[in-house]
C-alpha cells in the first residue's frame, strides 16, 4: 500500500523548487553569453538540489526521520566501482556507436581540442596532448566526486526517497514510474537546449528515454546497497563523462543521433547494459533487498 501524503508532498515541493530554478536563465537572454552560461550553470547546478531538499522535508513532515534517507550507509563496497568506472566505458563504447551508425565521424584532426588549445594562453605549457589527457583524466577521476555533490540532490530524492516508496507496486513499475517523473522534470531545461539543443520539444521526450534506460541502472545499483550514495556517483559520472566522443568527432554532427550518452547511440549501448543485466537477473533485484534498513 502507497502512503500518498508523502509522495504528494515530494513531488509538489520537487518542481516547485527545481522549475523556477531552471527558468531563471530565461531572465538573461539578453545578457552576454559569458553571463548566460554562469546563470546557467549556477541555477541548474540548484535545481539538482529540488529533488533532494524535498526528500528531506516529505520525510520528516510524514513522520519519519532524516536518517530514512540512508544516508548513513554505504551498502556493498563492489557497487562504488560499477558507479565509478561503468560509464566511462560506456561512454567510449558510444563513440563507437556513433562512428559505426554513421551519426558522426572520427575527426583525425582534433578539431575541438586544437580550438581549445588556441584558446589558451600563448606561454601555457599545455600541448593538445595534454590538454587532451587533463580532459579525460578529470573526467575519469576528480570530475565524478565534484559531479556528486550536486548529483546527490537528486539522487536522494529519485532513488532515495521516490523508488522506495514506489516499490509496493512491484520493482518495475517503481523503476519506470520514477526514472519517466524524473525525466519529464527535465523540461524546462530540456527546451532551453540541454543535451537535445535542436528539439526543444521531441526532446524532452528523448530525454525521457535517457533517464528510463540511466533510472534501471541507477535503481540497480540503489536496491543492491540501499545506499544514495551509489547511483550519486554513478550520476556524477555521467554527468563527467557523457559528452567526452565529442572531442573525437567532427564538428556539425547531429548531437541528438550520437556524440554523448544521451543521444540515440548511447540509448543503443545503456540498453545493451540494461539487457544484460535482465538477461544475468541482476533486475529486478532480489527481493530482500527490498526491505528497509537503517544504520545507526
Amino acid at each position: 500500500m502507497i502512503d500518498r501524503k508523502p509522495l504528494t508532498i515530494f513531488l509538489v515541493l520537487t518542481f516547485l523548487i527545481s522549475w523556477p530554478l531552471f527558468l531563471v536563465p530565461l531572465a538573461f537572454k539578453n545578457a552576454d553569453m559569458q553571463t548566460q552560461q554562469i546563470v546557467t550553470t549556477v541555477a541548474f547546478a540548484l535545481a539538482m538540489w529540488g529533488p533532494g531538499i524535498a526528500a528531506i522535508v516529505a520525510t520528516k513532515k510524514s513522520g519519519g526521520s532524516f536518517r530514512d534517507l540512508n544516508l548513513g550507509r554505504l551498502g556493498t563496497k563492489r557497487f562504488y566501482l560499477w558507479a565509478w568506472l561503468l560509464f566511462p566505458i560506456l561512454a567510449v563504447a558510444t563513440g563507437f556507436v556513433t562512428i559505426l551508425l554513421r551519426f558522426g565521424q572520427f575527426d583525425s584532426a582534433l578539431t575541438l581540442i586544437n580550438e581549445s588549445f588556441a584558446a589558451l594562453p600563448a606561454d601555457s605549457a599545455l600541448s593538445p596532448a595534454l590538454l587532451v589527457a587533463a580532459q579525460i583524466g578529470a573526467a575519469f577521476t576528480i570530475a565524478p566526486l565534484f559531479n556528486m555533490l550536486f548529483a546527490m540532490g537528486e539522487e536522494l530524492g529519485w532513488r532515495g526517497f521516490l523508488l522506495p516508496k514506489l516499490l509496493p507496486l512491484g520493482e518495475w513499475k517503481a523503476i519506470l514510474i520514477s526514472s519517466i517523473i524524473w525525466g519529464f522534470w527535465h523540461a524546462p531545461a530540456i527546451m532551453q537546449g540541454l543535451n537535445y539543443p535542436d528539439y526543444p520539444i521531441a526532446g524532452i521526450f528523448m530525454m525521457v528515454v535517457f533517464t528510463v534506460l540511466l533510472g534501471v541502472i541507477f535503481s540497480w545499483l540503489y536496491l543492491n546497497t540501499k545506499s544514495p550514495w551509489t547511483p550519486a556517483l554513478a550520476h556524477g559520472a555521467v554527468n563527467a563523462v557523457a559528452g567526452l566522443p565529442v572531442l573525437f568527432l567532427i564538428p556539425g554532427f547531429n548531437s541528438a543521433l550520437g556524440g554523448t550518452l544521451a543521444s540515440v547511440s548511447g540509448w543503443v549501448v545503456l540498453a545493451i547494459f540494461v539487457l544484460w543485466l535482465v538477461l544475468t537477473k541482476r533486475v529486478p533485484v532480489n527481493a530482500e533487498m527490498l526491505e528497509p534498513e537503517i544504520v545507526e
